[in-house]
């Protein structure tokens, strides 16, 4: 079977469950499984935001989005000579990668992807294996996921909740949504803003204050926790952290079992180890690196 995969994460599930050999082209931010920076790229950003500032990227960002230009460029040439018997990409956010809408002037088949909760994800591995001819990988994937989740809601169960913010984007501040808030929860936090199987939105650091976390996480969607660290964050009364969002949070997969992990270690250090995931401390009464 031969697929072309212009979702980041739809890539990763494919390499999940050892089914890379179908990929035959992808979007340029896919970077996993190892081996993916080989395949044609059918699909990149038109804007070019690596060396931009948060702030910048989202005025950017929102400019294209009011002229209703798209962010993402497809060569459509490349994609019909790939002759894909599969197309995976998504309808849930148009900054996040190519939407199914932007395929119609080519007649590929598509299968768009929109989880929006943790089960969602976990389903989405499902819907890709059968889709790729093999539903059993995915029910085995799915399961693993949640019974990873499980361990850690096991692990901090009855703890004391600390209130937590998770910053899905620094310059403006955006509240968490969709499973963020529900990573949150799980790992043992009190999620303030954020709202579970919504989008994520707007807010400003007084909002932020006024409800007093004691932990903020720095997880803007897109960046590793090198890039998250350089962010202008104002003064405020919490430990701040920030962590590798791209990997681990943002990307609907399988890895945001880990993203919980990481959390729960954060909220509670004496009962859950620390997964070795990146992370860099802006302010913390512990530690600062």
């Amino acid at each position: 079977m031969r697929v072309v995969s212009l979702l980041p994460s739809a890539t990763e599930i494919v390499g999940d469950l050892g089914l890379a050999g179908f990929l035959v082209g992808r979007s340029e931010e896919c970077d996993r499984p190892a081996g993916v920076a080989e395949l044609p790229v059918v699909s990149a950003a038109r804007l070019d935001l690596a060396s931009l500032g948060s702030r910048a990227v989202d005025d950017a960002v929102r400019d294209a989005v009011s002229t209703g230009r798209s962010l993402y460029a497809v060569d459509e040439e490349l994609l019909r000579s790939l002759a894909p018997d599969l197309v995976l990409t998504q309808d849930l956010c148009a900054v996040c990668a190519v939407s199914a809408g932007e395929l119609c002037a080519v007649d590929v088949p598509t299968l768009a992807l929109d989880p929006r909760t943790l089960d969602d994800v976990a389903e989405s591995c499902v819907v890709i294996a059968e889709a790729l001819g093999d539903r059993s990988r995915g029910e085995q994937l799915a399961t693993r996921m949640r019974a990873e989740l499980a361990q850690v809601r096991n692990a901090v169960d009855g703890r004391a909740r600390p209130r937590v913010f998770v910053a899905e984007w620094v310059d403006p501040p955006f509240a968490p949504g969709h499973w963020i808030p529900e990573l949150v929860e799980l790992a043992g936090g009190d999620c303030v803003l954020g709202t579970r199987g919504e989008p994520s939105h707007r807010v400003t650091w007084d909002d932020v204050r006024a409800l007093g976390p004691e932990l903020v996480v720095l997880a803007p969607c897109g960046y590793d926790a090198g890039r998250a660290a350089r962010e202008p964050v104002p003064d405020l009364d919490a430990d701040v952290v920030a962590v590798d969002a791209n990997a681990f949070y943002a990307r609907p997969t399988p890895a945001l079992a880990v993203g919980a992990r990481q959390l729960a270690h954060l909220f509670h250090p004496e009962v859950v180890p620390d997964p070795g995931l990146p992370q860099r401390w802006l302010r913390s009464a512990h530690t600062v690196s």
